[in-house]
């Protein structure tokens, strides 16, 4: 926190007209800081204004700075889409380090306020879609497989493990802490191309259920 608040202060101080909020998320946020990374987002007041995003070791702590304008900040947090699940971390529990007029909290609240107005079926159409692409990433961890790139299948299981807990993050309305943090709640962390298959095929049809199927023709592709 200390090396996270240093870094917000220098910010304020290069940037006093430019930048609106700094906000830590991520590990720090949730008070699992292990020394490792720190990730602050700093929220400009118009489009190139303030730092450019960077990203250094400091003290042997990895420091990110994501930097991002008022409106698209917004623009974000209102937005759903198949990644939510991760990306809705930094708006509902991040930590303000610098923010005189409270931006954080309202940004926050329009967040929560949008999440309460979208229905069930915009989850699912972004859950068929996280569906797709953690189908095609188990095609292609086998296909790898099959070539001896062991390596690359390992890889690309992740993948589509990763894939695989979005859809449940989606059909529950469920955030995660971090990418390892939704994998071991799903339930993947371990399994493997047969577990996947069976947890992908529970999903098919619970997205068919709600009016979503994955498979169709060309006609419903381009409809």
């Amino acid at each position: 926190w200390v090396l996270a608040e240093q870094v917000a202060e220098a910010v304020r101080q290069r940037w006093p007209g430019a930048v609106l909020a700094v906000w830590a998320h991520g590990a720090l946020a949730h008070n699992d800081d292990d020394g490792g990374a720190i990730e602050l987002t700093v929220v400009a007041r118009g489009r190139g204004a303030g730092p450019v995003p960077a990203v250094r070791r400091i003290d042997d702590t990895i420091v990110t700075l994501d930097v991002i304008d008022a409106d698209a900040c917004f623009d974000l947090a209102l937005a759903l889409t198949p990644a939510w699940p991760l990306a809705a971390d930094r708006f509902v529990t991040g930590r303000p380090l610098y923010d005189p007029d409270g931006w954080y909290g309202r940004l926050r609240d329009a967040h929560l306020g949008r999440l309460a107005e979208i229905g069930d079926a915009a989850f699912a159409a972004a859950a068929r879609l996280a569906w797709c692409e953690a189908s095609a990433a188990r095609s292609r961890a086998i296909q790898l497989a099959e070539w001896c790139d062991t390596d690359g299948a390992m890889h690309t299981l992740g993948v589509a493990r990763l894939a695989t807990a979005l859809v449940d993050g989606l059909l529950t309305r469920t955030y995660f802490r971090s990418a390892a943090d939704g994998v071991s709640r799903a339930g993947l962390g371990s399994a493997n191309l047969t577990e996947l298959a069976e947890r992908l095929t529970a999903q098919a049809a619970d997205l068919a259920d709600r009016g979503f199927p994955v498979d169709g023709s060309v006609e419903d592709l381009v409809a």
